[in-house]
């Protein structure tokens, strides 16, 4: 039997969601944020449980090196501005920094990993990079 969300007691745990946040960008302004709006939905629902909400994605085609024009802050600001809510925006997606900061977060809180693709590892579909 396949679970969603809707069947797991989140509350007070941290939930690991990959999300869509690959938008436009024009000089570092989002130009259309429908995915990021896409998203609120599953959001909201996990923050009004309880949950921790960590949050992944890729943005553009950086290569695997960390290309600033590619970097998911934009969308960290946007999101907190439609959530209503600050957005913890930690500036990688792996290592002991954000292990240490998820762990810290309280349950309601939402943090939004660095640019999966900054890592060469994200596009080769590394199973020890998952």
């Amino acid at each position: 039997m396949k679970k969603t969300v809707r069947d797991i007691n989140v509350q007070g745990k941290g939930v690991l969601v990959r999300v869509d946040f690959n938008v436009p960008l024009q000089t570092g302004q989002i130009t259309d944020d429908r995915r990021i709006r896409e998203s609120l939905l599953t959001i909201q629902y996990l923050l009004e449980r309880g949950a921790k909400v960590i949050l992944m994605s890729h943005l553009g085609r950086p290569k695997g090196k960390r290309d600033l024009q590619y970097s998911l802050r934009p969308v960290a600001e946007r999101l907190s501005a439609l959530l209503n809510r600050p957005v913890h925006f930690l500036d990688d997606c792996i290592g002991e920094a954000v292990e240490q900061a998820i762990q810290t977060m309280a349950s309601g809180e939402v943090a939004l990993l660095e640019n999966l693709r900054f890592h060469s590892e994200e596009e080769a579909n590394d199973p020890a990079f998952a």
